[in-house]
């Protein structure tokens, strides 16, 4: 129960890491408000859970700050907001990347976080605390041809963790990221181009660890930095990869 009395948000909650981590904060304890464009699935994983969803567009400023009121309506306060919410192109040639997918990844993996920070950042702050956790990616560190205004996206989701933490950490908030390496999730397909034997033993050969990551693994890692355990962890991006980065 290390999230006993908490509250949580985790955007892009529907599938993927995203629930691997609401779900992992809803067994610490947390109460957690599940958000996604896929209200259906986000109301199935906030029932399994105990929890509540959340409709959310978090490119668009208005959703964004409709969930900061759902929230703060329902919880009274919040403690962490998540970051998850995320897409990618194709694997492409980086000329070749249309311009409606260089924007869709540029505000869902960008724009968002700017949106949140917004709209959480002075509640935070009333409070003198908070945690904030963004979901980049492996990508950022090491990138992979072929995905390369992906990566620059969670390159920059990187830089602004660090950013964010040194500027808000005398406010009591602390802001790291988590790196996943590719996963088991409904991304998993657009990274890879095709899912295929072939394409997945290309991609798990580069993983020392020999297998892809788990929503699992994502809410472990997430639930120790948003605990207190991680009091004096700020600023950084843990590689949770397998050893790719290496």
């Amino acid at each position: 129960m290390r999230l006993k009395g908490k509250t949580a948000i985790v955007t892009g909650g529907a599938s993927g890491f995203g629930a691997g981590i609401a779900r992992k904060f809803a067994a610490e304890g947390a109460q957690v408000m599940v958000a996604d464009l896929n209200f259906e699935v986000a109301h199935e994983i906030a029932t399994e859970i105990g929890g509540i969803a959340q409709l959310c567009d978090v490119s668009n400023s208005g959703s964004v700050l409709e969930m900061r009121d759902s929230v703060l309506n329902a919880f009274g306060h919040l403690d962490i907001l998540v970051n998850n919410a995320g897409v990618t192109h194709l694997p492409l040639e980086l000329e070749d990347v249309t311009m409606a997918d260089f924007e869709k990844v540029y505000n869902v993996n960008i724009k968002s976080v700017y949106l949140t920070a917004q709209a959480f950042v002075p509640h935070f702050k009333v409070r003198s605390s908070g945690v904030i956790l963004n979901v980049a990616s492996t990508g950022g560190v090491s990138p992979r041809p072929r995905l390369t205004w992906y990566n620059s996206s969670k390159g920059w989701m990187i830089t602004a963790t660090k950013g964010m933490a040194v500027e808000l950490a005398p406010s009591g908030i602390r802001v790291n990221a988590i790196n996943p390496v590719a996963g088991e999730t409904p991304l998993l397909k657009s990274f890879m181009g095709e899912d295929t034997p072939e394409v997945r033993a290309k991609f798990l050969s580069t993983i020392p660890i020999g297998r892809f990551s788990t929503p699992e693994d994502m809410g472990n890692a997430a639930c120790f930095l948003c605990s207190d355990e991680a009091s004096m962890i700020t600023g950084i991006a843990v590689e949770v990869d397998g050893g790719r980065c290496i």
